[in-house]
């Protein structure tokens, strides 16, 4: 069978016996479960209904689920079937089947559908825990022996192997594994399921959840009995195809054979080599699955996992020789190979090859460099005589030249030295402190508690919301309850808006409808389906059962509006302008602005600036109608429908259209104008970077707008009372200045800086974690000229970080400042400009707060400044 083939069989054959099959989900796992960075078992988006917190579709499911797992990054290569991204086969039962009907159906499948001999069939199952106070799995041992398993093929197993459970509390069972016997040629005769040998090669995993385990090993019985189960696709190739390892099976191959094409190595001509292309193959299948789920290189988070593969690839390519940009080779031949059965490789082309192009390139310069000194290191390690590399050494390599931590381990690993991994993570957690104090303090805590209020609930049916329709409803207090000192109320109908997709909440009053009592709303909170409105009493008391009106501020809720569907205007523009790459990363929409994070590797222009707001004020202009319709969750992304990354999305959507749907259409739960008029004007305030590869815009809309024209209008008009002009002519006026101070400066105004346009340079300066970050080149005929340039730049900026850097008569230039805040953040004006000047073949330093460098190559003048400003970010970032 191939991998298709295999993926087809099991979900055809649960789809006939009664199971939904689902489509995989992100990823990215859905906000619900933040427990986990990326989706890492079948049952991670099934998390709800296995925990009642939500219906499910139908009782029993069945899916083939992308998954990733990181705990096994270092391992892959030197086994014969670790991975980091996979598919995982599963058939679910909520309350519908249990032990007897999961066994049932792995034994037909393996046998009817697999092909397998039930004589190489080898089961495991639970044999007890006095902790927990259970014997062995009697139920699970029946079930098998009924379907026709000898008991001497039923290996009973421990609580470390066949129990499980996802955390220390909640949920857990018993489970029992399908081990598939590869004969001596793989082992010895004692060899045994659930040892250490290459024998028994596991393929299913039964999980039976019948307990809730809280505390630790205290087990009630759940009040429904769940089933969940995990096959593993590429294991399952490993049995069908013949293969001694996953690598040799039809999704790794072709990447294996890649490798060697480009490299001109073999597979199997030393472990060294055999390890590089089995990376390369598992990474670049890795990281075009994550990218196609929204997922960008950073240094933090998933992003973090991203950039480790990615970089982790790289060094393996550059290891086996090839040469040139090779990443996005890789990554079109995993669309190749797995693009009909996951459609998003596709549709994500673009953005995929932009990322993976993007980080190579950055990445070689400083895998260049860093293995350079790595190697300069081992060598005096060596001299000296010593085991392993010190924290400092590492530190430095990664801190100042980006060179990851990972990575050096991996190769002083391979050169048979050690490293100071606890002494690193002890700078580190420096660093990252330092970084903590100088960042403007803790962030506020949300509300918390409120799913407590109204109790179980379970009596009373959820709110409705009836805020897309009316500011005003007639309603009933269905419930009311108070926390730390809040006070909230559940209403039957409501058309307050709970936070949500980036829009804050309504505002506005609940009033009873006797007149005897009013209370203010600050703030509305989702809890699963349902809402709690947050009040501050101002006249009587609201109690249960008491009719009011609920009242939603108008002006509050129209502003909002505006501002939301102009984000979506926004993102639109964003993409027809920069490419299809551009994908929503973070919002805030209220009434006050619009906020919008997006992916994309680099500042916009100001022409790409402007002309993403010409666009979206055209579009206002146009007048178009705003539509919203319920569809399902298949139309609406066969009709293009973008959609957050990680969100959950039901069988049903609210997808929102903007005119005819052709440049925008969003599923969003959001308020929104109904046409774009509504909006006013659209002006954007700020475009500043969020996060590596994630840029941030700000605007405003409709009268916000109107008066920030206003006051723009307003400074003209006193600019030019003071140059006695007309606001037309100020410009002219002000070069004409600019060339008197110029022609009237000491030895000529080039030298000393005065012909710098320092406003505009200002401008460039961007907000990075708390503080403010500029690397920029200028015109500067020596030194004296540069260090004028910055003494002019300096007062303006606060707590900033400046590099500047000039060229001139073959020469280069660097002049650094850094505020001592930021020095204690661990951003060093000597560090950094140093490591700008040796990318120009030169050098230089001086102190904490100030520091110049000079080099030899004026044609790396630009790339110096973007590994100064990489630093900068590294080190504010923690």
């Amino acid at each position: 069978m191939t991998s298709d083939e295999i993926r087809e069989t099991f979900l055809s054959f649960f789809e006939q016996r009664g199971h939904r099959r689902l489509p995989s989900a992100s990823l990215v796992p859905a906000a619900f479960d933040p427990s986990v960075l990326l989706t890492t078992a079948g049952m991670h988006p099934l998390k709800p209904y296995f925990l009642g917190q939500e219906a499910p579709p139908a009782p029993r499911l069945t899916s083939c689920q992308k998954v990733f797992r990181t705990p096994d990054i270092d391992i892959v290569g030197t086994t014969t079937r670790h991975l980091t991204f996979f598919e995982m086969l599963g058939n679910f039962s909520m309350g519908d089947y249990f032990k007897q009907g999961a066994v049932e159906f792995a034994w037909d499948l393996s046998l009817n559908g697999f092909g397998f001999d039930p004589e190489q069939i080898w089961i495991t199952v639970f044999e007890g825990d006095d902790e927990l106070g259970l014997g062995p799995d009697e139920e699970a041992i029946s079930a098998w022996e009924a379907v026709g398993v000898p008991r001497e093929r039923i290996v009973l197993c421990p609580r470390s192997e066949n129990f499980w459970q996802a955390g220390p509390i909640g949920p857990c069972g018993p489970c029992s594994e399908l081990y598939y016997d590869r004969g001596l040629d793989w082992g010895a005769p004692d060899d045994l399921p659930g040892g250490e040998n290459e024998r028994f090669l596991e393929y299913w995993n039964l999980v039976f959840m019948q307990f809730n385990q809280d505390p630790v090993n205290d087990l009630t019985p759940l009040p429904a009995q769940n089933i969940d189960t995990g096959l593993g696709l590429n294991r399952m190739a490993v049995i069908q195809q013949g293969t001694d390892t996953v690598f040799e099976t039809d999704q790794f191959l072709p990447l294996v054979q890649l490798g060697e094409e480009l490299s001109g190595r073999t597979y199997g001509e030393s472990f060294e080599v055999d390890r590089a292309l089995r990376i390369l193959a598992d990474h670049t299948r890795g990281m075009t699955f994550l990218v196609a789920d929204g997922v960008v290189p950073s240094n933090e988070d998933r992003g973090y996992v991203l950039r480790r593969i990615m970089r982790r690839a790289i060094q393996q390519g550059r290891s086996l020789g090839i040469e040139g940009t090779f990443l996005p080779r890789f990554s079109e031949r995993v669309t190749e190979l797995m693009g009909a059965a996951y459609p998003e490789l596709h549709e994500q082309r673009e953005s995929i090859d932009k990322w993976l192009r993007a980080e190579e390139e950055s990445f070689g310069r400083t895998l260049e460099q860093g293995t350079r000194m790595l190697s300069d290191i081992v060598a005096r390690a060596r001299e000296n005589g010593e085991e392993g590399v010190g924290a400092d050494d590492l530190f430095r390599l990664h801190d100042t030249f980006g060179f990851p931590f990972d990575l050096s381990r991996e190769l002083l690993a391979q050169e048979g030295l050690g490293s100071d991994e606890e002494g690193f993570e002890t700078l580190m957690a420096e660093q990252r402190e330092r970084s903590r104090s100088g960042s403007g303090g803790k962030r506020p805590g949300g509300l918390a508690g409120f799913e407590s209020l109204f109790g179980t609930g379970a009596s009373l049916a959820p709110t409705r919301f009836t805020g897309y329709d009316t500011l005003e409803q007639g309603t009933e207090v269905t419930r009311v309850g108070s926390e730390n000192g809040h006070v909230a109320v559940k209403l039957a109908e409501s058309p307050f808006y709970a936070a949500g997709g980036g829009q804050i909440s309504d505002a506005g009053v609940i009033e009873c409808a006797d007149g005897d009592c009013r209370a203010r709303v600050v703030d509305v909170v989702r809890i699963g389906d349902d809402q709690a409105v947050l009040v501050e009493p101002e006249r009587g008391q609201l109690r249960p059962g008491e009719r009011v009106y609920a009242r939603v501020d108008r002006d509050t809720r129209l502003a909002t509006m505006a501002n939301h569907t102009a984000t979506h205007l926004l993102h639109a523009a964003l993409r027809r302008s920069l490419g299809g790459h551009v994908r929503q990363a973070g919002s805030y929409v209220g009434p006050d602005k619009l906020r919008f994070d997006f992916t994309h590797g680099s500042a916009l222009s100001p022409d790409e600036l402007h002309a993403v707001e010409d666009q979206v004020n055209a579009w206002i202009v146009q007048n178009w109608p705003v539509q919203w319709r319920e569809t399902t969750l298949d139309e609406a992304k066969a009709k293009g429908a973008m959609a957050l990354f990680g969100e959950k999305y039901g069988d049903v959507v609210r997808m929102v259209e903007v005119g005819d749907g052709s440049f925008s259409r969003e599923l969003c739960g959001g308020t929104h104008v109904r046409s774009t008029a509504e909006i006013g004007a659209f002006r954007v305030t700020a475009e500043t970077s969020s996060a590596a590869n994630v840029r941030r815009i700000e605007a405003v809309t409709g009268r916000d707008a109107i008066a920030l024209l206003r006051r723009h209008d307003a400074y003209l008009r006193d600019v030019a009372s003071m140059l006695r002009t007309r606001p037309d002519d100020v410009p002219a006026k002000l070069a004409d200045l600019q060339a008197k101070a110029k022609a009237a400066a000491k030895g000529g105004a080039p030298s000393a800086g005065a012909g710098v346009d320092v406003e505009a340079l200002l401008g460039e300066a961007e907000a990075v974690d708390g503080a403010r970050v500029l690397t920029a080149r200028v015109e500067a005929a020596d030194n004296k000229a540069l260090l004028h340039v910055l003494d002019r730049v300096k007062p303006k900026l606060g707590d900033a970080a400046v590099v500047l850097g000039a060229a001139a008569d073959g020469k280069v230039m660097f002049v650094a400042s850094v505020a001592p805040a930021l020095v204690e953040r661990g951003v060093k004006a000597g560090e950094i400009v140093r490591l700008a000047a040796e990318v120009t073949g030169g050098g230089g330093g001086g102190r904490d707060t100030m520091a110049q460098a000079g080099g030899r190559d004026p044609g790396k003048l630009d790339e110096a400044l973007g590994v100064a400003r990489e630093a900068i970010e590294r080190r504010l970032g923690g």
